[in-house]
Formats: structure tokens, sequence, C-alpha cells
């Protein structure tokens, strides 16, 4: 309230209208003589047929209340000016506010908050052509409104709508059919916005999240020296060694990149076990400078002889994790990929032509994925001319392929489902167009497709999901995200589903296995907790904390390998500044 001299005082309970708009209050502040004329008031209205009323309830003075039956239940209330009439079935705890309008037949459960100014009518005029609106009958069939519902100011609930519990409308939204249980609505006609248990479910994953890469943060060290087996330390304090996936199993290049990627996805710094520069000239070394492939280790740890050509796929990866490590590094390969810029745009597309794309598509996909990136460094590093004729004949090539009815390249097979075609499709993808900075095709048939795959439990039932399988849901569906909203819901209800799953999967010390759960047998030394799971596993669960607008809670980017910005945009022009 206002005093003549335009000051603003609190209102109290002397100022005789206040309690009839704050009527939460009434019992607490109302004199004796007004409780005496309220109880007075609901008593009469209790006489009404089905009249009830129960304790502690408030009905304005000030409202106009004519109903035909009227029950309320304990702590409930009517507020000024609003309006009720017909039959008002109303639980405990409900609140009707100030200038609000119920009418007809409406039936509310427990906790029901009705804002000011809204407007629920359980009844309706017909509107036949054959006499004036004035003239037409009445039809009703009633509303009804569940437990713990919160309806804002302003809102029109029309005839025949039933609000599920736990629901929340948006002011001002005009409710024109059902609502379901926990659904946030709003707007004219009210749409579904979200359902409000997501919210606690994403506080709930970044929680998980956050706590899981605190874990990850401070382990990290030690999960990268339990891979390093030194050879020997010289006088000087320098180390010799290799890096293996896990103690025990053979050295390799792939490891050795893994511990770069995962420590600078950690700490943003290259693993302690050698200086930057022993870690350049160790990934570096036995690069072919015909090809520009690197070979990969033998038993003894030494460099295999020469690749061939871009035929030999045992050194395929390495362009991939080589190249990426060499770059986080702040360096290079030492000579361009020349078994992939030398191919003329006819000999790519031949190439292209030639992959296993029907009955081998995630070697299709990993071929793609080393093509692409192979033409992304020599751009990057190297360029020449021709090189943009040859990115063109990938790319055309590639849309050429895409099946319209997927937005895939390899179709399902019956063996295992779309198991190889939508892992072959996230290697292809994630060279090209990803990579590239380009909108993938068909991006609604990737997200049915990839959903489709989710669902076949012989990849993702108990103990038979790996790293690989579920990253290579996630970024797809991450990707295709970033161009549409479809199936938005069924997006997010996979990717809440994952977390837990996968922070369980979590050995402290020894990181994340391939494998969830871990494998055991010599077939499967690989899928025991190591490099290559942790740093997989961490970018995946990135990919999926993103779908779910969290990815804030790791404190971590993906980089390397599985970097979510592209390396190159579609000009050819670098994402970021080479390294020398």
């Amino acid at each position: 309230m206002t005093t003549a001299s335009g000051a603003d005082v609190e209102p109290s309970s002397h100022d005789p209208n206040m309690l009839d708009y704050n009527a939460w209050l009434f019992w607490r502040e109302a004199t004796e003589e007004r409780r005496e004329a309220q109880l007075d008031r609901q008593a009469a209205l209790a006489e009404l047929p089905g009249g009830s009323i129960g304790a502690r309830v408030f009905i304005s003075e000030l409202a106009m209340v004519q109903p035909t039956s009227l029950r309320m239940g304990d702590d409930s209330y009517i507020a000024a000016h609003a309006y009720v009439t017909g039959d008002f079935h109303a639980g405990d705890d409900c609140s009707v506010n100030a200038f609000a309008v119920v009418r007809g037949s409406v039936t509310m459960g427990n906790g029901v908050r009705v804002g000011a100014h809204t407007s629920i009518l359980g009844f309706n005029h017909s509107m036949e052509p054959d006499r004036p609106v004035h003239r037409q009958p009445l039809t009703e069939r009633g509303i009804t409104i569940g437990d713990d519902v919160w309806i804002g100011s302003n809102v029109v609930i029309v005839d025949g709508v039933t609000v599920g519990s736990h629901a929340v409308i948006g002011a001002g939204s005009v409710v024109t059919r059902d609502v379901p249980a926990w659904a946030v609505v709003a707007g004219n006609p009210a749409r579904f916005v979200r359902d409000r248990r997501h919210a606690s479910r994403r506080a709930g994953a970044a929680h998980a999240l956050a706590g899981l890469a605190a874990r990850a943060r401070e382990q990290a060290a030690a999960i990268i020296e339990r891979s390093w087996e030194p050879d020997a330390t010289a006088a000087d304090g320098t180390r010799t060694g290799r890096y293996v996936n896990a103690p025990g199993d053979p050295a390799t290049l792939r490891a050795h990149a893994d511990a770069v990627e995962l420590s600078y996805l950690l700490s943003d710094a290259p693993p302690g076990q050698l200086p930057k520069a022993g870690h350049v000239r160790r990934l570096r070394q036995n690069q072919d400078p015909v090809t520009g492939l690197t070979p990969p280790l033998d038993a003894s740890g030494s460099h295999g002889p020469p690749p061939a050509g871009f035929e030999d796929g045992t050194a395929h990866y390495h362009v991939l994790s080589l190249g990426y490590a060499l770059d986080l590094l702040g360096s290079r390969f030492q000579h361009p990929v020349g078994a992939v810029g030398r191919m003329s745009p006819a000999e790519l597309t031949a190439v292209l032509d030639g992959l296993p794309w029907r009955g081998g598509g995630w070697a299709a996909g990993a071929a793609v994925d080393t093509l692409g990136t192979a033409l992304m460094w020599n751009l990057r590093h190297f360029p020449a001319p021709g090189s943009r004729t040859a990115l063109d004949a990938l790319f055309g090539r590639l849309l050429a392929r895409c099946h319209r009815d997927s937005g895939l390249w390899s179709p399902s097979r019956a063996a295992d489902g779309l198991l190889q075609a939508v892992n072959g499709y996230y290697r292809a993808v994630r060279g090209s167009f990803a990579q590239f900075g380009l909108p993938v095709p068909y991006p609604e048939r990737v997200i049915d497709t990839v959903l489709a795959h989710a669902a076949d439990e012989r990849h993702f039932g108990p103990g038979r999901t790996t790293a690989c399988n579920v990253l290579d849901v996630a970024h797809p569906l991450w990707l295709a995200r970033q161009q549409s909203a479809h199936r938005a819901k069924e997006v997010t209800a996979w990717a809440s589903g994952q977390v837990e799953a996968i922070i369980e999967q979590w050995v402290d010390g020894q990181g994340f296995p391939f494998a969830h759960p871990p494998l055991s047998g010599p077939r499967h030394r690989d899928h025991r907790p190591g490099l290559q799971g942790t740093e997989m596993w961490l970018a995946t669960l990135w990919y999926i904390a993103d779908l779910l607008g969290v990815a804030e809670s790791l404190g971590y980017r993906p980089r390397g390998v599985h970097r979510p910005e592209p390396a190159l945009d579609g000009n050819d022009e670098p994402a970021v500044t080479p390294g020398r």
C-alpha cells in the first residue's frame, strides 16, 4: 500500500482487504470476528448438495462463489475477486488466486495452484449455424486436474481437458488438449516443452559426471605411468621406453598417441614420461617418406617394413592417431601422406567405389576416415595443386552413395543388424563431414537409424557394450543434433540412460576398460582398463553430456581424434593454427 506521502509500506492485518488477497495468512492474522464470519459463510456453502469444506479453508468475501456443488479439502482457499460457479471439487492445499475464474465441472487433486487471472472453463457453447450463439445449448464434459499441478497466471483451460499430476502450465498458455503427467507446457495453443523430471535427472547426471572427471584428473598421471614400460634410464636421467595399452600388452604407436591425447584432455600437458620433443621424435619416427604412412611396431617394439601404399590397412589408423597426437604437441608429420596425396580424383573415386560398403561397413568407413584425414593433413601442412579437386571428389562420391532412407552408406545385415552400418558411418563421417565442418546429409534419417541401432540388445544389452559401439551412437546423434531437433526427447532419454552405466565401469588407478563390462580371456586383453578405453569413454561421455546439456560439468572437451570442432573448414582454411 502507499501512504499519503507516497511512501510504500508493508501491508498488515489492519488493512481490511489484505487477507482477501493474501489468503494463506487468513487463519494466522484474522480477527476473531472475521474468523467467525468466515466459518458462517463456509457452513452455508457446505449445505449445498454433496458439499464439504475441510479445516483452515478460506473463501474471500470479495470472491463471487455461487457453486452448484462445492468440496474443498484442508488448507485450500479462494482469493478476492475469484469467480467460482458450477461443480467445483478441490483436494487439500489447493489455491484459486485473485481474479481467477473456475466454472462448470472442475475437479482438482491435492496441491493445485491456480494463478491470478486464469480461467478454467469446464463447460462450453455449441456453435451450430442454425441459431445465434446466445441461443446455443451448453455442453459440459468437465475438466480434471491431478495432484501437484502449477497453473500460471492468465492461463485458459477449455472444457474436456485432463491435466496430469505434477504438470506445470506456463503463464498465458491456452490449453486445448490433455497435458501428460510431469509435463511442462506453454504457448497458444499449449505445447509440450519438457518433462519436469529431466531437470532433476540433468542435475544428477551433472553431479555424477563432475565427480568422475575429478577422479580422472587426479588419477590421469598414474594411469598413464601404469602403461609406460621403460627400457632404461640414461646417466643424465633421460628415460626410454614404450607405451602399452595396459600392463603386459605389446607396445603400440596407438597406445603412445592415446597417452598424449589423455594427458592433454585432463591436464593440458604432454605425458611426463618423455619431454615434449621426445614425444614428437618418437611419433614422427619411421614415417615412410614416400607413402607418408607409418608401419605398426612388431613384437620386439621395432617398426615393421614400410607400407607399400594406401592398400596397407595396418597403417591407416596411424594417420589419425599419430597425426592428432603430433598436433596436440604443436608439431606435425614430417612428410605428406603421399599414398593419398598422389591420388587423382578418378583414382580416389575408384578407391571409394571399391570399398566393402555392403558387406563390411566398418572397414569402408575406416578407409574413408583415413582418406579424409590424410587430405586434411596434406591441406593444412603440405598444400599442393589439385588438393581441392581431390576433396571435391571425396565429398561428391559420399553424397552420391548416401542412402536417403537411412542417412548411412551401408545397409543392415542379417548377422548383426545395423552394427557395421552405424559403426562405419561414425568412422566415415568423422573423417569427412565432421572433420571439415560440413552438414551431414539427411540428419533426421540418421537419427532414426542410429536410435533403432541403439535399441538392438545384441550390441547394447548387458555385457555386450564397448566404447566403440557407444561412441558410434553418441557422435552421430550429436552431429545430427546440430542440424535437427528431430526426436529430441528420445535422444535425450538415450543419453540419460548411459551416464550411470558408463561411470560405474571406472576402475580407480586403472581407468576405463574398453568393453562394458570388461571381458576376460586371451582374446580380450585389450578390453581390460587401459589407455584406449579410458580415452574413448571420456570422449564419449562428453558427447553424451552435451546431448544432455551438462557437458560443462566435466571441465574438459575432447581433443585430438575425438574433437567436436572441425579440424579444417569447407573452404580449406585451417580451423586451428598449424604447428611446426
